[in-house]
């Protein structure tokens, strides 16, 4: 694992303003995606997030409105979560927030139509384990287990253009992983390291 910068508390709470900013300008999508119930709250909405994703395990994929007006949608969240489930064990958590708006920031600002591809989301304390006697790269405390952490990549983009764009909403981890192509993001501490 390369260097690590952290950042201190008082950092960590004025940055929130920042994800918001990542957000700005996105107050419309031309097609929405289908999502039952959303379009009660879709209609007359001014400022949405949405999350479009597929699971490079299992093949799945997710294109919702999660966020309007200030309000998340707790069956979209719900969806989210089995979405970003454990998928060895088929277990799902609830995902922290900020995880899930990082990733739908980072998508945003790098304005693309390709998916966000979730390589690994939540993730069992017995995965975790497992994983962790195969690579020292796991960490045994992960944000995986936490619900906090997603590993990510774009097709279209470069790990330098993925790890950019979610740094750029100042909240939580970025790991640029080159070698095996892809970005971790978590809602722990800022900071960021190279692997």
């Amino acid at each position: 694992m390369g260097q690590v910068e952290m950042t201190t508390k008082t950092e960590v709470l004025t940055n929130r303003r920042n994800l918001l900013g990542a957000f700005a300008g996105i107050a419309t999508i031309s097609a929405a995606p289908t999502y039952a119930g959303v379009f009660g709250y879709v209609k007359g909405a001014g400022n949405i997030r949405r999350i479009h994703m597929r699971n490079s395990r299992n093949g799945e994929t997710i294109d919702t409105i999660y966020w309007v007006d200030g309000q998340y949608i707790r069956p979209a969240l719900k969806e989210i979560n089995w979405f970003m489930r454990d998928w060895r064990e088929n277990k799902a958590t609830t995902m922290d927030r900020n995880t899930i708006d990082v990733i739908a920031a980072t998508h945003a600002r790098l304005r693309t139509k390709d998916p966000v591809y979730m390589l690994s989301g939540y993730r069992s304390a017995r995965t975790n384990a497992m994983l962790r006697s195969k690579s020292r790269r796991v960490a045994k405390d992960s944000y995986h287990v936490k619900g906090q952490a997603t590993d990510i990549r774009i097709k279209s983009r470069s790990v330098s253009d993925i790890a950019r764009a979610a740094m750029a909403a100042r909240i939580g981890g970025v790991g640029k992983y080159y070698r095996s192509n892809f970005v971790h993001v978590d809602s722990g501490p800022v900071r960021t390291w190279v692997s």
